[in-house]
């Protein structure tokens, strides 16, 4: 990926977007009430903050310094109100960082990561590449996710779903997700971190090329340089066959898998969208397994959709 967009380094674009979701009150400067001619903080504030001279701040926003100290980035990102995501993202893309990175070795599923998979049973299981490629999932990972799509489309690079595409550009995706805006969000976030992790990946930038095209969501929210963090998410989801259920999405890195990982997908014990994703794996077995097991899926469902004259259960609110 070409390390400058329209002049400015990606280094550059961050802190300038950074920079301009900020006003004067929120970091203890006065606010004079004089009109500005951009929004946020000037770079002369910044720069103050920080603790570095303004020519200094201005060679690194404009892309003619790439390579400021650790020193210089923690005062900088504090100085930003930066969270942990967004701080490491800074680091990330210093000239330093660049200087490490080594060729990637092309993603594949070994026998380890498979093991894994399987280590947990009947949960939903979605193994996705750096570029959000999804590698390979389980049975029920399948069934939760992408139904509509053939089981065995991760098996090749020609056919290989991609979780941003199907987020932005698959229609039964979008309505999979009740707040479907902070999915999307989400999807951007992890996007815009792994270009700062692999910024040299024509496959990665291609793909943003092509959303940003497609997607007019997607080209807004690229824009704003926003980071998210790899890690857990809770989200309603609205299934065609299980109706709505909430879930923990856990994003688990593989060890030495070179930024592939595991999403895992949980609901709480006891809860109508754990018998919810009960009744989906219940749909997903043989027969002969269906009669052996011990509830059935009348019983299931009936937990998981309780009759209009049952008592209604208080489902928590999902937090933003």
């Amino acid at each position: 990926m070409d390390e400058t967009t329209h002049g400015k380094s990606l280094l550059g674009e961050f802190l300038s977007t950074r920079r301009a979701g900020l006003k004067p009150a929120d970091v203890g400067l006065p606010d004079y009430g004089d009109r500005r001619r951009v929004p946020g903080l000037r770079r002369e504030e910044l720069a103050q903050l920080a603790g570095v001279s303004v020519a200094y701040y201005i060679r690194l926003e404009q892309g003619l310094s790439l390579n400021a100290s650790p020193q210089v980035l923690d005062a900088l990102a504090t100085a930003l109100r930066l969270d942990g995501a967004e701080r490491h993202h800074l680091h990330t893309l210093s000239g330093d960082a660049r200087q490490r990175r080594r060729r990637l070795p092309a993603e594949r599923v070994t026998a380890a990561v498979r093991q894994l998979v399987d280590a947990f049973g009947d949960s939903p299981v979605v193994v996705v590449g750096r570029r959000s490629d999804i590698l390979t999932w389980n049975r029920a990972g399948h069934a939760l996710f992408a139904g509509h799509l053939a089981p065995d489309s991760p098996d090749q690079a020609a056919t290989r779903p991609n979780t941003a595409r199907l987020v932005f550009l698959d229609a039964h995706t979008r309505d999979l997700y009740v707040d479907w805006p902070r999915k999307a969000r989400d999807v951007v976030g992890k996007l815009r971190q792994a270009v700062g992790e692999y910024p040299d990946d024509p496959h990665l930038a291609s793909l943003i090329g092509e959303l940003t095209m497609r997607s007019p969501q997607f080209a807004t929210l690229w824009a704003e340089h926003r980071v998210r963090a790899w890690d857990m998410a809770e989200y309603r989801m609205r299934h065609p066959m299980v109706g709505e259920l909430d879930v923990l999405q856990h994003s688990l890195p593989v060890p030495r898998g070179q930024g592939i990982r595991l999403v895992v997908t949980t609901a709480a014990p006891g809860s109508a969208a754990q018998a919810a994703l009960q009744l989906l794996n219940q749909t997903l077995q043989p027969a002969a397994d269906m009669s052996a097991t011990t509830r059935s899926a009348t019983d299931l469902s009936a937990t998981a959709h309780p009759a209009a004259d049952a008592p209604a259960r208080a489902v928590p609110p999902v937090r933003s």
